[in-house]
């Protein structure tokens, strides 16, 4: 039964990215935005920037980064699901939009989070 404990484990990752970047002020709008494309872990804010976060969680590191699993195709899907968001929510169509990843490794009870603004970019992938 790894499945669910995988879950309640990415679960627990996101609640704690979410506290993190609240803590460094950015403001959560929704979690877990279910699009056609895929799913947006957490949308936030940053002043005027919609940021959207896409969160990994490892336990151990030994084979990669969580951050090295986003490759092309998990972009190209973050980003229709992003603009899929803008559609219902188009108050924040005017927004820049930026794509940060927050990798949580380690055990939950004693996590290292590393944030990374600006990962990739709406021009990285519309180039491919």
């Amino acid at each position: 039964m790894a499945g669910p404990r995988h879950l309640a484990h990415g679960a627990a990752a996101e609640a704690l990215a979410a506290r993190y970047l609240a803590d460094q002020g950015l403001c959560l709008i929704t979690r877990n935005f279910r699009a056609r494309f895929g799913e947006l872990d957490l949308v936030m804010t940053e002043r005027d920037v919609l940021v959207i976060v896409e969160v990994r969680a490892r336990r151990k590191t030994n084979v990669t980064l969580p951050g090295g699993t986003i490759d092309f195709r998990k972009q190209r899907r973050l980003i229709g699901a992003a603009r899929y968001f803008l559609l219902r929510h188009r108050h924040y169509a005017s927004w820049p939009v930026r794509f940060d990843v927050v990798e949580v490794t380690g055990e939950l009870s004693d996590p290292r989070i590393r944030w990374t603004r600006a990962a990739f970019s709406l021009d990285d992938v519309a180039g491919r």
